[in-house]
């Protein structure tokens, strides 16, 4: 793991800690070969198609969107024209609202966004 990334999921009071870790299990094991980085202070995975981030009570899974259709792209919350997310409270959520799924799909329709620049 990466020290920044650790560092990052480190430092954060539980349960947020548990679903980052989880979140980053998911995301490393769906996807072959997928790259984490750390860039917009949060760890970044998939050249830029995802990313987790811890918000004040719950994490969030962010999702690059464009190149889905608009039904594809409804099954994320957000206004981002580039990128929107789900919101994870619990572990419970990841598998209730499908993150698998989604990440399959973004992985292979959606295109890295045109702003993303790799550390």
């Amino acid at each position: 793991m990466d020290d920044k990334v650790k560092n990052y999921i480190e430092k954060q009071d539980e349960p947020k800690k548990v679903i980052l870790v989880v979140l980053r299990d998911l995301l490393l094991s769906t996807i072959e070969g997928c790259k984490e980085e750390f860039n917009w202070g949060v760890p970044v995975y998939d050249g830029g198609k995802f990313y987790i981030a811890a918000m004040r009570e719950r994490v969030h899974i962010g999702f690059a969107i464009t190149g889905l259709s608009d039904d594809e792209i409804k099954n994320f919350e957000g206004t981002g024209k580039t990128m929107r997310h789900l919101k994870i409270y619990t572990i419970d959520d990841i598998k209730n609202k499908n993150v698998k799924n989604l990440i399959k799909l973004v992985h292979e329709k959606a295109s890295v966004p045109p702003d993303y620049k790799s550390p």
